[in-house]
């Protein structure tokens, strides 16, 4: 059975705002995890973030993105939030953004 990249509502609208060379990345990142499966797809795409956040890992001429993403139930992987960051770590405001979106996901 294969995985499913499905991105929150907000998470696509922020997908449609970062550059266009970035959301190829992300389209082919997520093609991999869909295709090989997350416990197979590694750096540079893919890296653990903290606790059960993962980062998608997306490059482009206006710098670097991030998808943060969750694995849930029935192999899908859930996209949070999606930015362009402009520090070397993943600011924590991305990453409490991301926990405040899977505890809604965990409300439903």
């Amino acid at each position: 059975m294969m995985w499913r990249v499905k991105l929150l509502p907000v998470a696509e609208d922020e997908l449609m705002t970062i550059p266009a060379d970035m959301r190829a990345w992300f389209l082919h990142i997520s093609e991999l995890l869909e295709e090989l499966g997350p416990q197979n797809v590694g750096m540079p795409h893919v890296r653990h973030l903290e606790g059960k956040l993962w980062e998608m890992r997306m490059t482009g001429r206006d710098g670097i993105g991030r998808a943060v993403y969750v694995a849930r139930t029935g192999r899908v992987l859930r996209m949070l939030h999606v930015f362009v960051k402009k520090t070397q770590k993943a600011p924590r405001k991305n990453i409490e953004i991301a926990y405040e979106r899977l505890r809604s996901l965990d409300d439903d």
